[in-house]
């Protein structure tokens, strides 16, 4: 039971994650307009993977797409890599941890079988949010970086006396929903692990085999052979079978069911 628990919280967290990886990649709100400086203003600017947009006071926006690759910024474009990546290897990890769960049982699969797959499942999990956190968090550096170089140069002419107008960009709300996304997808795809284990088979426990005798209502009784000590002109070795003891000249002389075994 609590095996199957963990699979089902660990593969509704990857999903949580999964979904939130993927609305973070398609929105528009990676990079906003910092508008300390500048609370009133009539055009706001933000920006996102795929497009720029700007929004006027009036509330009408306008996007434009990026209609170049090449001409865009190389950690840009790792970053639009490494989400795709994750988004892809959820979406794998989600397959495989449908098939995985102990609850359905699919054809003769054992749970060593089921224990790989869920393995399998929670590294692809693994993989994904690191890919999200870390895309997420690249971006952010290189909004951390363009932020403070442009508030240097704002303040650069005059010895500081004259301030130039500069558009700065700070984080935007898709930078939050991505570091929880990766985080909710890394930790269901460490739960996953967890739950692997409990699918894994005991190796220490050996499989035992009865034996049973050919005639009807015959019993071994445990005992085996009586070992004499040797010593004595009438001492014979005996053999015990249903309680009861026989010498050798008796077994010879009067055969009995067990000597056609």
């Amino acid at each position: 039971m609590a095996t199957t628990t963990c699979q089902v919280v660990g593969l509704l967290l990857s999903l949580l994650g999964l979904a939130g990886c993927i609305a973070a990649t398609g929105m528009d709100m990676w990079s906003t307009q910092d508008l300390y400086d500048n609370p009133v203003t009539s055009v706001f600017q933000y920006e996102g993977l795929w497009r720029s947009c700007v929004q006027q006071s009036s509330g009408f926006t306008e996007c434009r797409p990026y209609f170049t690759i090449l001409g865009l910024p190389a950690m840009l474009q790792a970053v639009r890599a490494l989400m795709i990546v994750g988004i892809v290897l959820g979406i794998f990890g989600i397959l495989v941890s449908i098939f995985a769960l102990k609850c359905i049982r699919i054809g003769s699969m054992d749970d060593s079988a089921k224990a790989k797959m869920t393995l399998t499942s929670g590294i692809l999990f693994i993989i994904a949010g690191v890919c999200a956190i870390i895309g997420v968090s690249v971006f952010a550096n290189m909004l951390v970086t363009n932020f403070w170089m442009s508030t240097a140069n704002m303040y650069s002419g005059m010895g500081g006396m004259v301030q130039t107008v500069q558009t700065r960009y700070t984080f935007g709300a898709a930078l939050f929903v991505g570091w929880v996304a990766g985080g909710l997808t890394l930790i269901g795809g460490i739960m996953m692990c967890i739950a692997c284990r409990g699918l894994t088979p005991d190796e220490s426990n050996f499989k035992t085999v009865s034996y049973h005798a050919s005639g009807q209502n015959v019993t071994y009784k445990p005992g085996g052979f009586k070992a004499s000590t040797g010593f004595g002109p009438n001492s014979r070795n005996k053999k015990i079978y249903d309680g009861g003891a026989r010498t050798e000249d008796e077994e010879q002389s009067h055969p009995t069911k067990y000597d056609y075994v």
